[in-house]
C-alpha cells in the first residue's frame, strides 16, 4: 500500500507539474489480478482498484500501516464497478455488480472478495474507503435504483446527471459519501462554477474517457490555481482548501468520494468567478 502524506497550501504554491503529480494524481489502480492501494493522510482515506481476471481477489489491507487484523476492523468501504459483471461476497452473501453498481459495506465486516463474470471483460472495482465508528448494514444500490438529479446546461457546457448513493438521504455511513457524475455528450466541464469545502476532503476517478481523450482538473486554492492532466482512470486527491474542477476534451463519468467532519452534500463554500485566478 502506496503512502501519500497531507500538504499545507502554502507548500503547494511552490510545486512544479511533476512534483503535483506525485502529491495528488493516483495514476495506476486498475491492474490484471491486482489489488492496488494508496492510503491518503487527507482525512486518511484509502483509494483502491481491483481487477480479477480468471480468479477471486480479497480485500486485505497491510496490518503493519492499518494496525488492524482486517481491513474493514476499523474501517467502512464504498464500491462502484466501472467494468463489465461482476460480484462481490461479504462474509458468505454474494452482491452482483453490473457496471455503476454501488456496494457500501459497513465497520467489522470480516471477509471481501471479488470476481469477474467474464475474464474477457472483467469487473472493475473502484473503491473509497475512510475511518468509522459505528456499524451501518451493507447494502448495494444499482444504478437502477439510484435517483438521478439532472443539473446544467448544453449553454455552459456542463449537462450532466448526479447519481448520489452513500449519503444523509440514502446508503448511510459513519462518514462516507459517495457518487458518481455522467456528462452528457457535448459538454466538457464539472464543477464550474467551482467550490471548497473546508470541513471535508474529495477523491475524483474520471472514465468513461477516449483512449487519447484527457481531463484539465483544476485544483488549488482559488487564487493559486494549478492544473493536472488526467487520463482515463485515474484519480485526484483533493484536500480541504482547494478547489475541484475540470474541462475535458470530451465528455466522461467521474465519481466523487468525500470524508471528513460531516455528510451534508450542499455544505460547501462557494467561489466566485470573479475570485478565480
Amino acid at each position: 500500500m502506496e503512502i501519500r502524506y497531507a500538504n499545507h497550501p502554502n507548500e503547494v504554491k511552490g510545486f512544479d507539474t511533476a512534483r503535483l503529480r506525485q502529491e495528488f494524481l493516483l495514476e495506476s489502480l486498475f491492474a490484471a489480478n491486482e489489488l492496488n492501494m494508496v492510503y491518503t493522510h487527507v482525512d486518511r482515506f484509502i483509494v483502491g482498484g481491483v481487477v480479477p481476471v480468471g480468479r477471486t481477489l480479497k480485500l486485505e489491507g497491510d496490518k503493519k500501516e492499518l494496525g488492524a487484523d482486517t481491513f474493514l476492523e476499523r474501517r467502512e468501504i464504498g464500491i462502484i464497478n466501472i467494468g463489465g459483471r461482476g460480484a462481490i461476497t461479504v462474509d458468505g452473501t454474494v452482491y452482483p455488480m453490473e457496471s455503476k453498481d454501488c456496494l457500501y459495506i459497513g465497520l467489522g465486516a470480516r471477509d471481501v472478495t471479488f470476481a469477474s463474470d467474464d475474464a474477457a471483460n472483467p469487473a472493475k472495482f473502484y473503491f473509497n474507503s475512510c475511518p468509522a465508528h459505528k456499524t451501518y448494514p451493507t447494502v448495494k444500490v444499482a444504478i437502477s435504483e439510484a435517483s438521478p438529479n439532472h443539473l446544467g446546461s448544453i449553454t455552459n457546457s456542463n449537462e450532466r446527471t448526479i447519481y448520489r448513493y452513500i449519503h444523509t438521504g440514502g446508503v448511510q455511513s459513519c462518514q462516507l459519501v459517495m457518487g458518481m457524475t455522467l456528462l452528457k455528450p457535448g459538454n466538457m466541464w464539472n464543477t464550474m462554477p467551482c467550490h471548497t469545502h473546508n470541513r471535508r476532503s474529495e477523491i475524483y476517478l474520471y472514465f468513461d474517457m477516449p483512449e487519447d481523450g484527457v481531463v484539465f482538473h483544476m485544483m488549488g486554492e482559488p487564487a493559486e490555481t494549478r492544473h493536472l492532466v488526467v487520463r482515463g482512470e485515474q484519480a485526484i486527491i483533493s484536500p480541504s482548501w482547494s478547489i475541484h474542477s475540470g474541462v475535458g476534451t470530451s465528455n466522461y463519468t467521474f465519481i466523487w468520494g468525500m470524508a471528513g467532519e460531516n455528510q451534508i452534500f450542499e455544505d460547501m463554500d462557494a467561489v466566485a468567478m470573479k475570485d478565480l485566478k
